[in-house]
């Protein structure tokens, strides 16, 4: 079963485009899509995750903090097979 992932991130920022375009790299073919959420277009989201972006979860757990990692989103694909 394919699932979604969500990537908490803001306009202009680096990180974040890095870890959109590893992530992207990684679910190519997986079956699994990403979803990706400007933390400043929502003031909820803003005052929750702040400048603490990017950041990638399943739900409510948390994948990656601030860097892409790519052995924390395979072990995550491991466990999640689509």
């Amino acid at each position: 079963m394919s699932e979604s992932l969500t990537l908490y991130t803001r306009s202009g920022c680096p990180l974040c485009e890095e870890m959109e375009d590893g992530v992207r790299m990684m679910l190519d073919g997986s079956g699994h899509a990403l979803a990706t959420v400007d933390v400043d277009a929502a003031s909820d989201l803003k005052a929750r995750y702040g400048w603490d972006v990017p950041l990638l979860f399943h739900g409510e757990v948390e994948i990656c903090r601030h860097h892409f990692d790519p052995d924390a989103l395979q072990a995550w694909l491991r466990a999640h097979p689509a």
